[in-house]
């Protein structure tokens, strides 16, 4: 009789031991469907080659000036030709017509091949305003040594960029800046401050720097409500050439 037990309890585990594993239904947590979002779908952008994105605003598309003016609301007066557009020395400052908050900016510049008698912040100097009110700076920056939150691709004044990644005068360069406007309280109080990140030739060299105010040849900067404004450059007394400029609204 012990035998006979012995034996079927013997029987019964090894019928355990083989009989197949039930696999337990996955809980939600465990089904990627979970953490999946289908909506809202992102709208499509079209991207072709060598031209500004279908939701771009083109600001100059190498024919005419007519998304500027001087910045006291006349016509802009820098000069157009073959495809660019060069600051006309002594006519001032020229803003975009419409105004901007957050934004991708697309722009290209060239400064003078000839640098005889310049050098420092005498050389190719213009400048980039987001806003009218933030520099990023444009300046001839190929083995000419200046003060470096004032070289090329600085916030000017406020932050020094990465690396220099400069090419050589009279050589096209290219801007690829992302924006974010600071904002303000009712009151006029400071919300959140501006972000600027800038790809000079295509390299990182601004990321996703805190702006400390409006740029300062002389003093600090210090916030002041605003709301959307133009894009601005800056005629600095230097055949400072611009083109294929866009922007995107963020």
């Amino acid at each position: 009789m012990i035998k006979h037990i012995i034996l079927s309890g013997a029987a019964l585990l090894s019928t355990t031991a083989i009989a197949p594993t039930q696999e337990a239904e996955p809980t939600d947590g465990q089904k990627s469907e979970v953490t999946e979002i289908w909506e809202p779908v992102p709208g499509t952008v079209e991207t072709p080659e060598g031209e500004p994105p279908s939701d771009a605003v083109v600001l100059f598309d190498g024919t005419n000036l007519d998304a500027w003016e001087s910045v006291d609301g006349g016509p802009a007066e820098w000069t157009v030709e073959d495809g660019a557009f060069t600051v006309a020395r002594g006519t001032g400052d020229i803003r975009t017509t419409e105004s901007f908050c957050d934004v991708q900016l697309h722009i290209e510049w060239r400064s003078p091949a000839e640098t005889e008698g310049y050098d420092s912040q005498d050389r190719g100097n213009s400048g980039v305003f987001l806003q009218e009110r933030y520099e990023v700076q444009v300046l001839d920056s190929f083995e000419n040594p200046t003060y470096v939150n004032g070289q090329a691709a600085s916030v000017y004044k406020q932050h020094i960029p990465l690396v220099n990644a400069s090419r050589e005068p009279g050589e096209w360069q290219s801007y690829d800046i992302i924006f974010k406007a600071p904002i303000f309280a009712e009151d006029g109080s400071l919300r959140s401050p501006a972000y600027i990140t800038v790809l000079h030739n295509g390299v990182v060299v601004q990321n996703h720097v805190q702006v400390q105010g409006p740029t300062e040849w002389i003093g600090y900067p210090q916030y002041e409500a605003h709301d959307c404004a133009p894009i601005s450059l800056q005629d600095h007394d230097a055949d400072v050439s611009f083109r294929n400029i866009w922007v995107r609204p963020l």
